[in-house]
């Protein structure tokens, strides 16, 4: 048999590096969905967790003015008055301490996440990341099942949650990262992110569902289902090959012997046993970057300082819409989580947006900032037209979403990879893990701030709340001309 030919094998190679590539993206998407179906639910729970307090308070407000014997309705008020321990009119800064004791824990771990996971096989980590993820998030449901009323259990759980929640994003970032050039990374990588407005959507669905039967489910079913992906990414997910100089090789390096490789070697009459490929390099292996080093690449500390204000005005919206939706729509908890959802919708839409319109200007920044400008107003006005009706709320719920997710996405993902690959760092390709985690852990202590200060300043009124994501909005603004040449 004839030697196969120099364009075939080439031809091959391409057509398999292609296939591996959509299915690194399709994967990774999919893994990350998981990811934040899984965080969701807490935000639907919310509104059951206190659902008689209002009505209660009120019937006892009538009785006490008409009875003679209120004591009664009084016991009735503390034993059936929501689910302790937020029960009381201080649930909303319960709630807000829940939401804050997970962002905090993530905040700080991702930090340390993207250090180990430069140093760590991603495959195992990110397993591992997700199989405690789902234990821990269907250990929450456990305490609807157990009737467990201790807030330090659910603290602790939030904790735990959000430290192992680390390993995914610098992990599914890595992996897709340098699959893709900077030209089309915007358009790829906004199609790729909305993975988080899915994730949403599909964990509002889920705890909507179970929300006012059983809303242990909300999170057990979540769980279980981050458990499944898990085992998926530990059998399906093949780790791109450090290459030093050129990033990251093509999976084909890193197939068993026994995948069909053959077409790649030459193939006389008889049959040659395959052999291992050795790739010579020129140059010893680059070592994983340093924290401090990677706070030096242009770029990574002014970008860090704008998601910190973007993300705690995204994660607001996460964790305390649906709630919002249910005192100004006065809808019960599964209508507010399916309505929330459109937010996630418009966030998909301004994801991609954001990105092709960065890809067509070449300006991450400056599309960042003309985004976070309208972003302000158009909050101002959801805060006003909300009390208009469900219509109104529809379009604007669509509007904010793309405007207050655009920038959050753009930066999370195109632009941490462009500064994870930049050429101050000369090819050194095991750089972007850790630029990720410090650009989104420093996100993340943003994304703690919002809920925590949102359950605090909503006591006096969601006028309060919404001041305070205009502010964040145009301080993410001030921040962005330093890198309006990225």
């Amino acid at each position: 048999m004839a030697p196969v030919p120099p364009g075939v094998r080439l031809l091959v190679s391409f057509d398999r590096d292609q296939w591996y590539r959509a299915l690194t993206f399709i994967l990774t998407f999919l893994l990350y969905t998981s990811f934040h179906l899984s965080r969701k639910p807490i935000s639907i729970v919310k509104s059951e967790l206190h659902k008689n307090c209002s009505a209660v308070s009120e019937a006892a407000i009538i009785a006490s003015s008409s009875s003679q014997q209120p004591s009664l309705l009084s016991l009735h008020t503390d034993v059936d008055c929501g689910w302790k321990p937020f029960d009381k009119s201080n649930y909303k800064q319960l709630l807000g301490a829940m939401d804050y004791s997970f962002l905090c824990a993530y905040a700080i771990g991702m930090y340390l996440s993207g250090i180990i996971g430069e140093r760590l096989p991603i495959r195992l980590y990110l397993t591992v990341g997700m199989l405690a993820s789902g234990v821990f998030t269907c250990l929450f449901g456990l305490g609807y099942i157990y009737n467990i009323h201790n807030l330090s259990f659910y603290i602790f759980v939030q904790v735990a949650n959000g430290l192992v929640q680390t390993a995914g994003w610098p992990s599914v970032v890595t992996c897709i990262g340098n699959w893709f050039g900077k030209g089309r990374r915007g358009l790829i990588m906004g199609l790729w992110n909305s993975h988080t407005s899915v994730g949403n959507i599909l964990g509002s669905l889920i705890a909507g569902y179970w929300v006012s039967s059983n809303w242990g489910m909300s999170f057990i079913v979540p769980g279980l289902i981050i458990i499944i992906m898990g085992v998926v990414c530990f059998l399906f997910l093949i780790e791109p090959v450090r290459w030093s100089g050129y990033g990251y090789r093509s999976l084909l390096c890193s197939l068993p012997q026994s995948y069909d490789t053959e077409l790649l070697l030459p193939r006389e009459s008889e049959r040659i046993p395959m052999q291992p490929v050795v790739v010579v390099k020129s140059e010893s292996e680059p070592s994983a970057i340093s924290f401090m080093g990677a706070l030096r690449i242009p770029g990574v500390v002014e970008f860090s300082l704008c998601l910190l204000f973007a993300k705690l005005v995204s994660y607001t919206f996460l964790f305390w819409l649906p709630l919002y939706i249910t005192k100004a729509a006065h809808l019960d908890a599964k209508k507010a989580g399916d309505l929330s959802t459109l937010f996630d919708v418009g966030g998909i839409v301004g994801g991609v947006l954001a990105g092709v319109i960065s890809d067509k200007l070449g300006k991450r920044a400056t599309t960042c900032a003309v985004m976070l400008l309208l972003a302000a107003p158009t909050l101002y006005g959801f805060s006003m037209i909300s009390e208009f009706g469900l219509g109104p709320m529809i379009g604007m719920l669509l509007v904010c979403g793309g405007l207050v997710n655009g920038p959050y996405a753009l930066i999370t993902t195109a632009v941490s990879a462009d500064l994870g690959t930049h050429k101050s760092l000369k090819g050194n390709a095991r750089a972007l893990s850790t630029v990720t985690a410090i650009i989104d852990g420093t996100g993340s202590v943003g994304a703690a701030l919002g809920p925590l200060l949102a359950g605090l300043l909503s006591a006096g009124g969601w006028d309060q709340v919404f001041y305070m994501l205009m502010t964040a909005d145009f301080l993410a603004l001030l921040v962005r001309p330093l890198t309006c040449i990225i």
